[in-house]
C-alpha cells in the first residue's frame, strides 16, 4: 500500500468516526479532518469532484464551527 493510498484510507476512517459523535463540534471537526484529507487524496489522484465537493463541505464545517463559537462567545459568563 502506497502513501496516496493509506491517505484516502484515513479519510474514510475520519468520516466514519465524524459520524459516530454525539458532540456536535467534536462531529464537525473530525468530519473537517476527514474532508481535508479526502481533499489532499483527491487532488493526488486528480479526482476533481470529488477534491471539489469535500473542500466545499470543510468550509461548511468551519462555518458552522466559526457559528457554534460565537454564539458561545456572545453569552454571558455564569457568575459563581
Amino acid at each position: 500500500m502506497n502513501t496516496v493510498e493509506m491517505l484516502g484510507y484515513a479519510a474514510s476512517i475520519m468520516i466514519a468516526l465524524s459520524l459516530t459523535m454525539k458532540n456536535i463540534v467534536k462531529l464537525r471537526v473530525l468530519n473537517f479532518i476527514g474532508c481535508m484529507l479526502f481533499t489532499t487524496y483527491a487532488l493526488l489522484i486528480n479526482a476533481w469532484p470529488v477534491a471539489i465537493t469535500n473542500g466545499f463541505i470543510a468550509c461548511i464545517n468551519v462555518y458552522f464551527l466559526l457559528k457554534i463559537h460565537n454564539e458561545k462567545v456572545k453569552l454571558p459568563h455564569s457568575i459563581a
